[in-house]
C-alpha cells in the first residue's frame, strides 16, 4: 500500500464544502486539504482556480450544480483527478463529456453519491434477502420547510429544485438495489406559495411487476417512513434519517466513536405475523474519501464510478420529461452512452 498523502483541494465553501466535504477529507488519513477556493472565510483559501490546481492533485468540486460540470472539465484537462459532488451535472451530454476526458488522461473520477452509504440504506440492503420477492419499494425524504429561503438552490437555472437535490441520491439508492429499470413515471412540481421550483416529487421506476416509489414533499411536518420495503415473505419499515449530516453540521469528528451512530431501530415483519426490531448498520460515509484514495494511490476501483452517476442523472432527466408530459415513458438504452 503506498502511505503518501493526497493533496487535496476544495472548490466550494458552503454546505456541501464545509459539513460533508471538508470533515471527511480531514479525517481520511491518506488526504491532507490543502486549498480552499471560495469567497468565504476559510483555512488555506486560495482566490483562483489554477492556483488551487497548481497546489493539488485531486479536487473535489462542491459548488452550485451549473457549475460542476466547467470546474471539472478544467480540473481534468490539467491533469487532476476529481470529485463532484451531487448531481454529477447538469445533462447527460456533460456527464459524457467529463467521463470521456477522465479516460483520456487516466484521471480518476468520482461522484459524491454518500446517501449509498447511510446505516439505514445499508441496512435496507441486508435486509432485502428475508423478504422474499420485493414487489414495493418506497423510499421517502420530507422536510416541512414553507418558507422558501434566499439563494441558488430556489433559483429557476435548469439545476435546482428538489428533484435535483434528493433525487440523485435516491435513484442512485434504487439502481445499486435492483438496476436500471424499464421505465419511469413521475409527478414533479412546486407546491408551495411563490416557489419557482419544485419542491414536491412522487417517481415510479418499473420493473416489470416490481415497483420502486421515491418520494418528497417541503411541506410534510410528520415524515413518512423514510423507507418502506414489502416482498412475498415480509416488510421493512424505517423511520428517521441517517444522523451523519446532523452530526457533521454539530461539529462531530468522523472518527469519533458516536459517529454514524443511529439508536432508532427497523421494524421487521413477516407474513405469519412474527416481528421484531432489527437495528440500524452504522453507515460509513468516510469510507467514500478512503475509497478515493485507494483508487487513487493503489488503483483501486472507485467507490461510485462515474457511469453509475451518470445513469442516474439518466434517469433524473426522463423523469422530468414524463411530468412534463404526463406520460410514463420507457427508459430503453437512457443507461448508455448518448442515451
Amino acid at each position: 500500500m503506498n502511505n503518501e498523502k493526497i493533496r487535496v483541494g476544495l472548490v466550494g465553501y458552503g454546505l456541501a464544502g464545509s459539513v460533508f466535504h471538508a470533515p471527511l477529507i480531514r479525517a481520511c488519513e491518506r488526504m491532507e486539504l490543502g486549498s480552499v477556493l471560495t469567497s468565504r472565510d476559510a483555512p488555506n483559501r486560495v482566490d483562483s482556480l489554477d492556483q488551487l490546481i497548481e497546489r493539488s492533485e485531486f479536487v473535489v468540486v462542491a459548488t452550485p450544480n451549473t457549475s460542476h460540470f466547467p470546474i471539472a472539465k478544467y480540473a481534468l484537462e490539467a491533469g487532476r483527478h476529481v470529485v463532484v459532488d451531487k448531481p454529477f451535472t447538469v445533462t447527460v451530454e456533460e456527464a459524457d463529456e467529463l467521463i470521456r476526458i477522465a479516460a483520456e488522461r487516466k484521471s480518476v473520477l468520482s461522484v459524491f453519491h454518500n446517501r449509498r452509504l447511510d446505516g439505514d440504506f445499508l441496512t435496507v440492503r441486508e435486509v432485502l434477502p428475508k423478504l422474499g420477492d420485493v414487489l414495493l419499494f418506497e423510499a421517502a425524504w420530507d422536510r416541512f420547510r414553507p418558507e422558501i429561503k434566499p439563494g441558488w438552490r430556489e433559483q429557476p437555472d435548469g439545476a435546482a429544485g428538489l428533484w435535483n437535490d434528493l433525487g440523485p441520491h435516491m435513484v442512485d439508492q434504487a439502481l445499486q438495489l435492483f438496476g436500471m429499470p424499464e421505465s419511469v413515471e413521475a409527478d414533479i412540481c412546486a407546491q408551495r406559495a411563490n416557489a419557482r421550483v419544485d419542491d414536491y416529487f412522487d417517481v415510479s421506476l418499473h420493473y416489470g411487476r416490481q415497483r420502486a416509489r421515491l418520494c418528497s414533499s417541503s411541506l410534510i411536518a410528520d415524515p413518512r417512513p423514510r423507507f418502506a420495503v414489502h416482498g412475498t415473505t415480509g416488510s421493512f419499515v424505517k423511520y428517521g434519517l441517517d444522523p451523519q449530516e446532523a452530526q457533521l453540521k454539530s461539529g462531530l469528528d468522523p472518527k469519533d466513536s458516536d459517529f454514524a451512530l443511529d439508536i432508532s431501530d427497523g421494524m421487521l415483519t413477516f407474513g405469519d405475523g412474527k416481528h421484531g426490531r432489527i437495528p440500524t448498520t452504522g453507515g460509513r460515509w468516510l469510507s467514500f474519501y478512503e475509497g478515493v484514495a485507494s483508487a487513487i494511490l493503489d488503483g483501486s476501483p472507485v467507490p461510485v464510478t462515474a457511469q453509475e452517476a451518470r445513469d442516474g442523472l439518466a434517469l433524473i432527466s426522463l423523469a422530468r420529461r414524463s411530468s412534463e408530459l404526463q406520460q410514463r415513458l420507457a427508459v430503453s438504452d437512457a443507461s448508455s452512452p448518448g442515451g
